[in-house]
């Protein structure tokens, strides 16, 4: 037990003190202490009785404090406040103590009165709080994001330092609410935070928006303006917001718009079908040429993939192709692709691929570029068959030339012969013969010269003057002019054509065929029989096909197959044939883009099938 004081009254209450308290003599010894007290200090009431203890030595193992700030506490007449910490093994505590005089009745000072609080977990809220404000101000000057606070009551408005950096003020800059407003740009941004600024004030509604300030120096920089309503007691007291310098954030959006909308509008102005596709081949881009081709908008191509827009087998090619070059990460280039359409439409393109790569190599997508080549492939087809034409001209005027030469050299040789023949002759009456020998030589060169002028004019008349006409009035016409041959060959006539069948052709043409095509038929008849010519016609795709058929000698096509259509071919002993007729046929059918053909058999007879092409 403490050595007990006289004007100590009630030391037993005391000890029952809830608020660690005890009682310092003027000696600095602790004449009295509450048990809570003394339970600070590890210490039992039976510790200090009969001893009056030194205060000093109460605080020996504590720390964070200094002997001479605690004797200090007992020298003034003042309060005074120390904080200490006390250590063991397994943790720290934290002490808050304060010193104030102790005073008799007679207001004289007789010692001084500590009460010692355990303050650990107040300290830890400080750290924590210290920490937090620490972490905050690093994240607010690593992410340019300032706060700023509007206290109602003082109309005080305060910012912290990075909003100051923002705003380009000096560092002691304390600003009004009006000037604060005032630094937003004058128009949209300064009515806009106005607006925002009164309706948290007034409603608490808070607001986070982008807008445009103008610095202390001058300077225009796009910002974030947050802010958010305090209340207490259900009343607003205070704003609190951000404040966010994002300036290069947006000049650098900006800029992406910029170059996107430049990318956008060369896309769209390429005369070629370009796509962007994802890893699953759906289109995630299309420019106005895809959408032109596949009559439709952006909007109702994005997401879908080849199989909602063409045939299947044409779309399982194409995501064939896809995956490959996905997998190989080579591009596909100027590749021959046809496209399908679901309305069975059919166009020919030269397609390109590319993979898309993300930053580790690997592909997430492709770009397509697709060029319509139809009009090529169809000039292209065009042009083959002019090489063909070309060809078979070249060819036919290689024939011409050597049967030119031939004949000419075979009547020039005969003439010559003739006339040395003449000269030499002594007799009248031979050189009579010869005389008539070389009127016949002249009267077969003049044939076989208007035989091949004839040819040449067929061959040569590319400005045809093709017209439609009744093929049954031409037919008549010809059995008209042919009837006193027809008559004397006792030719059975048969016309099956119906009446309103027409033909383009030239009309010089039509009659010259339809009248090589009967003499012929007349000709090569069996001479034991009556000669037989049948006519029918009926339409076949874009062509009217006239059929000619006889029940003659007939030809054998494995022997003469690729003659027939040949300048001076013949296949039978007929004094009146010139194998001339049908080449001319021939040339001339063909001058009108058509076609003819031939059916036959020996001693059964022939049929020619004459087609002729009705797109003018």
């Amino acid at each position: 037990m403490l050595k007990t004081v006289e004007s100590v009254p009630h030391n037993y209450l005391i000890k029952q003190l809830p608020k660690a308290t005890a009682l310092v003599d003027t000696k600095y010894s602790v004449v009295e202490a509450s048990n809570s007290w003394l339970s600070i200090f590890d210490l039992e009431p039976k510790d200090t009785r009969g001893n009056n203890k030194n205060i000093f030595g109460f605080y020996d193992n504590h720390e964070e404090f200094s002997a001479k700030t605690l004797k200090e506490c007992f020298l003034e007449n003042c309060k005074h406040v120390i904080r200490h910490k006390k250590k063991n093994k397994e943790n720290e505590k934290w002490f808050e103590s304060v010193f104030v005089p102790w005073f008799d009745e007679k207001e004289n000072i007789i010692g001084t009165i500590v009460q010692t609080e355990d303050i650990t977990h107040i300290i830890e809220k400080e750290l924590e709080l210290e920490r937090t404000k620490t972490l905050l101000k690093a994240t607010s000057e690593v992410s340019s994001v300032g706060s700023w606070e509007y206290d109602i009551a003082t109309e005080k408005l305060n910012w912290c330092e990075v909003t100051k950096q923002i705003h380009q003020v000096p560092d002691d800059f304390e600003p009004k609410i009006n000037q604060g407003i005032e630094f937003y740009k004058q128009g949209y941004s300064r009515n806009k935070i106005s607006m925002l600024f009164h309706k948290a004030l007034e409603e608490g509604t808070p607001y986070s928006e982008r807008l445009i300030i103008i610095t202390h120096k001058g300077e225009e920089k796009w910002v974030t303006a947050g802010g958010k309503a305090i209340r207490k007691n259900g009343k607003i007291v205070k704003l609190f917001g951000t404040f966010q310098d994002i300036n290069d954030q947006v000049l650098a959006e900006i800029k992406t718009k910029e170059s996107e909308q430049l990318l956008t509008t060369l896309i769209d102005n390429l005369p070629i079908n370009v796509f962007i596709k994802d890893k699953d081949s759906r289109k995630i881009l299309v420019n106005k040429a895809e959408c032109e081709y596949l009559g439709t908008k952006p909007e109702d191509l994005v997401g879908k993939t080849d199989f909602d827009l063409y045939d299947e087998k044409v779309a399982q090619i194409s995501r064939d192709e896809d995956l490959e070059v996905m997998r190989t990460l080579k591009p596909m280039i100027g590749r021959e692709t046809i496209n399908i359409k679901k309305d069975g439409s059919a166009t020919n393109f030269l397609t390109s691929k590319i993979p898309l790569l993300d930053i580790k190599g690997k592909a997430y997508g492709l770009i397509g570029m697709s060029m319509d080549i139809t009009h090529i492939k169809q000039k292209e087809d065009q042009l083959q068959d002019l090489i063909n034409v070309t060809a078979i001209q070249n060819k036919k005027l290689i024939n011409f030339a050597h049967i030119v030469s031939h004949n000419l050299r075979s009547h020039t040789a005969n003439f010559s012969m003739l006339l040395e023949f003449l000269i030499k002759e002594k007799e009248e009456k031979e050189k009579k013969r010869i005389m008539k020998m070389l009127s016949h030589a002249s009267d077969n060169l003049l044939d076989t010269l208007e035989n091949l002028n004839e040819v040449v004019d067929i061959s040569t008349n590319v400005n045809l003057d093709k017209k439609s006409l009744n093929l049954n009035e031409n037919i008549l016409k010809v059995q008209q002019n042919l009837a006193g041959f027809l008559v004397k060959n006792k030719v059975k006539f048969i016309n099956s054509v119906p009446d309103n069948v027409a033909v383009m052709s030239v009309p010089a043409y039509l009659e010259s065929i339809i009248l090589n095509l009967i003499t012929n038929a007349v000709k090569y008849s069996k001479p034991e029989e009556n000669a037989v010519v049948a006519l029918n016609a009926k339409k076949q795709d874009k062509s009217v096909v006239l059929s000619v058929s006889d029940k003659g000698l007939g030809i054998d096509l494995n022997r003469y197959g690729g003659k027939i259509f040949g300048m001076y071919k013949t296949f039978h002993n007929n004094k009146d044939a010139r194998g001339l007729g049908l080449y001319i046929i021939k040339n001339q059918v063909e001058a009108m883009g058509g076609n003819i053909t031939v059916s036959s058999e020996v001693d059964k007879g022939s049929t020619f099938n004459v087609y002729f092409n009705e797109e003018d």
